[in-house]
């Protein structure tokens, strides 16, 4: 067996890396270094693969009536089989679920994160394998801030205040599952142009801080093991 830890980031277009933009879209991709995942890579150093499986728009278990890709429940599973053995899956998704058309409350979004984390934690033995289920880290989005574009108003009516809610909602959900848990929100603000995405800055940030985190996961399951 590798001693080469095996992460996978499961996410929607924080993830994936949208360079924010006044007029909303459309847009590019920041490169790796950017990206909180690259950042994440950087600090965390040789011994760590980092699989990336952002995707803009990405809800945790719920339909997009124009966009059928988008429900992360219906990917996931065969996300975690192909990339077995996995040590560890960090989700960051949320964001997406507040748009007002989906009408979730900032518990039922929890909810919707709970079904990913029982993913992730039955996911051991993937298709033919004898792997074990991977840790799971559960990241609360950031709360959004003030938006210039009317369409994306619309889009997320009252979804700042949902936003805000989110990292007690998680934090309760990963004590109850026993998962890990950490807040964006308490990291970084939203920063970027857009009200919704990150700056270079923000995923730099929070890939600092989610390397630092990551580090103390698998420091203590070394203590265990001893």
């Amino acid at each position: 067996m590798s001693d080469t830890k095996s992460i996978l980031c499961f996410g929607d277009s924080l993830t994936w890396g949208w360079i924010p933009v006044v007029e909303g879209a459309p847009t590019y991709r920041y490169p790796f270094k950017d990206r909180w995942t690259g950042a994440m890579a950087g600090r965390l150093g040789d011994g760590y693969s980092i699989i990336e499986e952002g995707l803009s728009a990405r809800t945790t278990s719920a339909d997009d009536p124009n966009e059928p890709r988008v429900n992360g429940s219906a990917y996931l599973p065969s996300a975690l089989a192909s990339h077995l053995p996995l040590d560890l899956v960090i989700i960051m998704l949320g964001t997406n679920d507040t748009k007002s058309f989906f009408r979730r409350t900032p518990y039922e979004i929890a909810y919707g994160m709970s079904k990913l984390v029982g993913q992730v934690l039955t996911s051991g033995g993937g298709i033919g394998t004898l792997y074990p289920a991977p840790k799971c880290l559960v990241i609360a989005p950031p709360p959004l801030t003030p938006m210039p574009h009317p369409y994306f108003q619309g889009m997320f009516g009252g979804s700042h205040e949902k936003s805000a809610e989110l990292g007690s909602q998680y934090e309760a959900m990963a004590d109850f599952l026993k998962v890990e848990f950490l807040n964006a929100g308490d990291v970084i603000t939203t920063d970027g142009c857009d009200g919704i995405h990150f700056t270079a800055e923000n995923n730099h940030d929070l890939g600092r801080a989610v390397a630092a985190k990551v580090k103390d996961i698998f420091a203590r399951e070394t203590d265990d093991a001893g």
